[in-house]
């Protein structure tokens, strides 16, 4: 019974859907509860002409860019990252395959610290560590806001049933936010007492951290902060039917 429980997938769309095909190629189900949605915000960009490279530490981000700077050499910190990067049209790509301190690795092995100065587009409050290590190296940094990522108030109700009548045997989480937006609305409500047999596998130490007081049959941590690694902690259903999402 429990092998053929659903996974609960939080991160927002369009990421979503693409976790939940590639659930069902695992032979898992999912139900999907994004925590964040995702939009892009008016912001003040300096000329691509002006810029050395950009510094993309997330998909969202990459995505918020207008198009007049896919001629600009970037920087992505994860293959997710520059896979989306190439989907919007970049061309020239480079991906620190790890994390924030990986990136500002390859932006000192590969950029030049006294050339023109690197985009750092992100959303309000994230990238302050980045743009200060990378000024700590001598780069001139602009960091600007181009999306805003909004918690949202209440899981959906195909969620919020799955979990109530035990239909969830795993729940994902993709970043820190959404672990910190599922742990505020679940944390007001009944389901806790629900998740006493359900593991959560998250793709940083400090997504974890969030999740540590809900209840949780087991907390895991992905070896590395991409999907594969987060899909690789997963049980594998073993009933031997095709998966799919959820809608109900």
């Amino acid at each position: 019974m429990a092998d053929d429980r659903a996974v609960l997938v939080t991160r927002p769309e369009p990421e979503a859907s693409e976790t939940a095909r590639r659930l069902a190629a695992l032979g898992r189900r999912a139900v999907l509860a994004p925590m964040l949605t995702i939009a892009p915000v008016p912001a003040r960009l300096p000329e691509p002409a002006t810029l050395q490279a950009i510094i993309a530490g997330s998909m969202n981000a990459v995505r918020a860019l207008p198009a007049r700077f896919r001629a600009v050499p970037l920087l992505a910190v994860g293959d997710a990252t520059a896979a989306a990067a190439r989907a919007q049209g970049f061309a020239e790509i480079r991906s620190a395959q790890r994390d924030a301190r990986a990136l500002t690795a390859l932006a000192a092995a590969t950029l030049d610290p006294v050339g023109r100065p690197l985009l750092l587009p992100t959303r309000a409050r994230e990238g302050l560590r980045l743009a200060a290590d990378l000024r700590g190296r001598g780069f001139a940094v602009l960091r600007r806001v181009v999306y805003a990522a909004r918690a949202v108030e209440t899981l959906p109700e195909p969620a919020r049933t799955a979990l109530a009548e035990g239909r969830i045997d795993t729940v994902v989480f993709f970043s820190a936010s959404a672990a910190r937006t599922f742990a505020r609305i679940v944390g007001a409500s009944a389901v806790p007492g629900r998740l006493g047999g359900v593991t959560a596998l998250a793709i940083s130490e400090t997504a974890a951290a969030v999740l540590g007081d809900l209840g949780f049959q087991a907390v895991r941590v992905a070896v590395r902060p991409d999907q594969d690694s987060l899909l690789a902690l997963l049980p594998m259903s073993r009933s031997g039917e095709g998966g799919g999402e959820w809608s109900g």
